[in-house]
Formats: C-alpha cells, sequence, structure tokens
C-alpha cells in the first residue's frame, strides 16, 4: 500500500510562485505515474498533470501548461509540482494520487485525467492565490 502526504502550500500573490512536494511510502511508489489534481469549493475535482514512473514522460492540463512543471525524485519518493505565473483561479486545494495504467491504456492521456483511475490519494495542501 502507499501513503502520500502533501505540502507546501499556501498563500500567494497572483504572478508568484510555489512549489508543492508530495511525499510518498511503499515500495511499489516507483511503478506508479504521479498526478495532481485541485478542488476549489463547489467546483468538482479536476486534473492539473501527472508523470509516468520513470519521469519520462509528462501530461498537463490546458489551463496550466507553460505554467506548472511535475517532476519526481523516485530516490526520495517524492513528486513536486512547480507552479509559476499563479492566477486567483489556481486556488484550491491540490493532492497528489498515484495509479498504475496497464498496457493498453499506458499512452492514453484520457486516462490520465480521470480521477477514479487512481489508487492512492493524500489529503491535499490549501494553494490560495490572491488578486
Amino acid at each position: 500500500q502507499v501513503q502520500l502526504v502533501e505540502s507546501g502550500g499556501g498563500l500567494v500573490q497572483a504572478g508568484g510562485s510555489l512549489r508543492l512536494s508530495c511525499a510518498a511510502s511503499g515500495h511499489t511508489f516507483i511503478t506508479y505515474a504521479m498526478g495532481w489534481f485541485r478542488q476549489a469549493p463547489g467546483k468538482e475535482r479536476e486534473f492539473v498533470a501527472v508523470i509516468s514512473w520513470s519521469g519520462g514522460n509528462t501530461i498537463y492540463a490546458d489551463s496550466v501548461k507553460g505554467r506548472f512543471t511535475i517532476s519526481r525524485d523516485n530516490a526520495k519518493n517524492t513528486v513536486y509540482l512547480q507552479m509559476n505565473s499563479l492566477k486567483p483561479e489556481d486556488t484550491a486545494v491540490y493532492y497528489c494520487a498515484g495509479t498504475q495504467p496497464t498496457g493498453s491504456d499506458y499512452y492514453t492521456r484520457a486516462r490520465y485525467e480521470r480521477d477514479y483511475e487512481y489508487d492512492y490519494w493524500g489529503q491535499g495542501t490549501q494553494v490560495t492565490v490572491s488578486s
């Protein structure tokens, strides 16, 4: 089993930057693609980004592409989300999650955008961007 703990959230001004971290425990971590989702009050949880288990491939939501960068350090069992040029609409609770794709959907973008495809979730960290 895998446990995830997010950290690094906080209050920043529009245009600022923030880096989130997600620490994982469990020996199966390296086999999981790791993603970030976010949820604002009154809105459904939405996909932000995901990185393959090797770190060689990434997918980003259109709303954050070019501003956010996802990375991972398997030696530290940690995944990161570097957020630059933050906007007020980025305000949300950010969650990290792990998923283990099969061979048939390994390269299918939509599969990684579905929250129910993820097996493990952290408790979330609040990110607030002021205008």
